[in-house]
């Protein structure tokens, strides 16, 4: 017995049995994570179409980011796509867990509908709201036209004005369910002691809501704030199906410039350099809705 315990103790008090636990999972973030990033940092400073020779060219393509109009345009139009999917996505994801945590009949089933479109793969969803959002053989149009809303009706992909708020909604589509299931189960963690109280005191399902569900799960909120603004710097699939940042670049977003920008123009050094600017663009932002949440906790 002595003998088993001073083996464990000699196990777990070697400092390179900790390393060793951790080689793998390092390993893996090495390979695809750090020389990739790195590799990306050094090609920013040449010019480089993939094929030829590398030409050293400084700080050039950094210089040249700040006089790129598409791709500020980009950061606009993604910041604005992170504040319509703040609200189609977080928020609404919120309401959808309010509702489905609360025992009716019929919520499994409703879990099971909102959650649906999280299966489904970006490109499917996009093509498939491709043609329902047709001008001359669509869904939206056709029930428009059906309610005598015909002058509501439009191409709504081709419009500047519409198109990134049609992107945005399919986005809030399929995501809303995802952030529904996140703040669902953080609501079931709440004690039922909470709403047992409530119930004696008077309360109804829309002030146990406002007053118990919300402030409760308002860490979990933050988390679903950053995962959205981290998901939509990321974002690519619905945009390059159902748009390719047409018309006029409106829908245009950084991962599909850069992705124009390194494979149909083969600027890879550029495109480097776009890319070390969106890393650090997203831990910056990350590092700041760490701090809210962490001033949101304290």
């Amino acid at each position: 017995m002595n003998r088993r315990n001073n083996k464990t103790t000699t196990l777990t008090g070697n400092p390179l049995s900790a390393y060793l636990f951790l080689a793998p999972a390092l390993s893996v973030f090495l390979v695809f994570v750090l020389i990739p990033v790195g590799v990306t940092f050094f090609y920013s400073f040449f010019r480089y179409d993939g094929f030829g020779e590398m030409e050293y060219v400084g700080l050039s393509n950094y210089v040249r980011l700040a006089g790129d109009k598409v791709l500020w345009q980009s950061y606009r139009n993604t910041f604005v796509y992170i504040g319509l999917t703040l609200f189609l996505e977080v928020t609404v994801g919120m309401f959808l867990a309010a509702i489905v945590s609360a025992k009716i009949r019929g919520s499994i089933l409703f879990r099971t509908a909102f959650f649906a479109p999280v299966l489904l793969p970006g490109v499917v969803v996009g093509i498939l709201w491709t043609f329902v959002y047709n001008q001359r053989f669509g869904i939206l149009n056709a029930a428009l036209s059906a309610a005598g809303l015909g002058t509501l009706t439009r191409s709504w992909l081709s419009d500047p004005q519409y198109a990134l708020f049609a992107v945005s909604f399919v986005s809030g589509w399929i995501f809303s369910g995802y952030y529904m299931t996140i703040f669902y189960a953080a609501m079931q963690r709440i004690p039922k002691d909470l709403y047992d109280a409530a119930k004696i005191d008077g309360a109804g399902p829309v002030s146990m809501f406002f007053r118990i569900k919300l402030p409760l799960v308002m860490d979990m909120g933050i988390v679903g704030v950053l995962l959205c603004v981290t998901g939509a710097f990321q974002g690519f699939d619905l945009f390059y199906v159902m748009t390719n940042g047409q018309p006029n670049h409106a829908t245009e977003i950084v991962t599909t410039w850069l992705v124009r920008i390194v494979f149909n123009h083969r600027d890879i050094g550029y495109g480097s350099a776009m890319s070390v600017l969106l890393t650090g663009v997203v831990l910056c932002l990350a590092a700041l809705i760490n701090r809210l949440k962490k001033r949101t906790e304290y």
